[in-house]
């Protein structure tokens, strides 16, 4: 009896990897102005709120960044997508560092020039607003001297605990979890940190313009921004250090 065999069915064609497609820098560098703004505002906001409703310095703190968890967390999930949502120019400066240092991927230079201003300009804007929507003057300089060497140390601690949990969310491919790990992250530094945790340099320079509970003095400004970048960089050691990538 002859056997016989079904027909060959031909193997489906390979269809090739296609990269997702990457918003326009002008679009990117719109969410990083727009969500940097919106951070402030929140930050300042909340803050300007918090005092008006409670003489309760602990209330105030604990409103302040509770209001800043929830906000975060939603303009991370929401600007994520467009520009990585960074909102913070030593993040952006980690990226591209370690993109030249691991031969691809990141931020680039040009990235980094569109990105730093609108960070800067959004966070500037985003006191403005919160000023203007309390009716408070729009640009008054914070009195608020935060130049003590312990807020400083704080200033470190803060900014590199973010680093390491931003750069080991992506080492270990869970970056899915940065719009709650992030914002929890904030939340928490508000309290274990003596400086309430700015870790941001734009955010830093915004929370000058403005004389309310989250102001910070334009003459503590540099070494608050000085220390964020030290932390930035001890964070980016933490990160080699304990995500160390496997040797093959």
């Amino acid at each position: 009896m002859p056997v016989t065999t079904a027909p060959a069915v031909p193997a489906a064609p390979e269809i090739p990897a296609v990269a997702p497609l990457r918003a326009p820098l002008t679009a990117r560098a719109a969410a990083e102005l727009v969500g940097t703004a919106a951070l402030v505002a929140i930050v300042v906001g909340s803050g300007i709120q918090a005092t008006r409703l409670t003489d309760d310095v602990a209330l105030q703190l604990l409103a302040n960044s509770t209001a800043t968890v929830f906000g975060l967390g939603v303009l991370i999930a929401l600007l994520g997508p467009v520009s990585g949502a960074h909102f913070n120019p030593v993040v952006s400066l980690a990226e591209w560092w370690t993109g030249r240092r691991e031969g691809g991927g990141g931020v680039t230079g040009r990235e980094l020039a569109a990105y730093v201003p609108a960070q800067a300009v959004g966070a500037i804007a985003g006191a403005v607003l919160a000023d203007a929507m309390f009716g408070e003057p729009l640009v008054k300089w914070s009195t608020h001297d935060r130049s003590a060497g312990n807020l400083l140390l704080g200033e470190v601690v803060a900014t590199a605990g973010l680093i390491l949990l931003i750069f080991g969310l992506a080492r270990t491919d869970r970056l899915r979890f940065a719009p709650v790990a992030v914002a929890s992250y904030i939340g928490s530094a508000y309290w274990f940190t003596s400086s309430t945790s700015f870790a941001n340099p734009a955010v830093t320079v915004g929370r000058a313009f403005t004389d309310t509970f989250a102001g910070i003095a334009p003459a503590s400004v540099p070494g608050f921004v000085g220390v964020q970048l030290v932390g930035a960089v001890v964070g980016l050691a933490l990160v080699a250090v304990v995500f160390a990538r496997p040797r093959a």
